[in-house]
């Protein structure tokens, strides 16, 4: 082999080697980029569910004399005879979730979206109201029978021009291990951590007395998304 010849041989020969290195060097970069991809494929939201379906009380159970229909796929309720209460709850419990609930109200109002809901004294709700003592409105976090005693507010709304009242609304309820938070039109009005009550039914209330009467609330859409519990 003459001279010129051993040179192109050596040409061909890095050139070869070269393009092993970048083949060696980029498997890895590769493998990570997939693997990133199928980490953020784990991590996508889990999908929201529908809790009303806009036809019938399917998956839901009255409670008290309340009276609850559903009119042109709207959820209605009303007080029943003699400004009588009553709530309507789910079926199913849930302990982790984002809840987004759309709804107006007739006024004067007292109601709200029940959430963890065990039992009358054991619950959490994010009220929908106008209160006087103490003042608090819509987005107020509520629970009742409260550790110590009574009923209490555990985080008070007091700015009432964030709801509209000839309109619908929009409450959301995060509650993700023990923190709870409450937005209301996209305002933040509750923010809390507290563990008393994990898991149980969402629903709504319709408050008893003339004062609220004849008082109705009226739900477009509950959608209920589940979420990790917090380590």
């Amino acid at each position: 082999m003459n001279k010129c010849g051993r040179i192109m041989l050596s040409v061909v020969c890095v050139i070869a080697m070269a393009a092993t290195a970048l083949a060696l060097q980029a498997e890895p970069v590769g493998a990570a980029k997939k693997a990133r991809k199928g980490a953020k494929a784990g991590e996508q939201k889990k999908a929201a569910i529908d809790l009303f379906n806009g036809k019938d009380l399917t998956g839901w159970e009255p409670v008290g004399k309340a009276d609850w229909k559903v009119v042109d796929g709207l959820l209605v309720g009303k007080q029943g005879a003699d400004n009588a209460p009553g709530d309507l709850l789910t079926k199913e419990s849930f302990s982790d979730f984002e809840a987004v609930l759309t709804y107006k109200c007739t006024w004067p109002c007292n109601s709200g979206l029940w959430f963890r809901y065990q039992s009358p004294k054991l619950a959490y709700q994010a009220d929908i109201l106008e209160y006087v003592k103490p003042e608090a409105y819509s987005g107020t976090l509520y629970s009742p029978g409260y550790p110590g005693g009574g009923k209490t507010f555990m985080a008070i709304n007091l700015d009432k021009t964030i709801e509209k009242r000839d309109d619908w609304n929009t409450l959301r309820v995060v509650a993700q291990g023990d923190n709870i938070q409450i937005f209301l039109n996209g305002k933040k009005t509750a923010d809390v951590r507290d563990k008393h009550v994990s898991e149980g039914k969402l629903g709504f209330q319709v408050h008893p007395g003339a004062q609220f009467g004849p008082m109705s609330i009226t739900v477009k859409e509950l959608k209920l998304r589940p979420l990790e519990p917090t380590k």
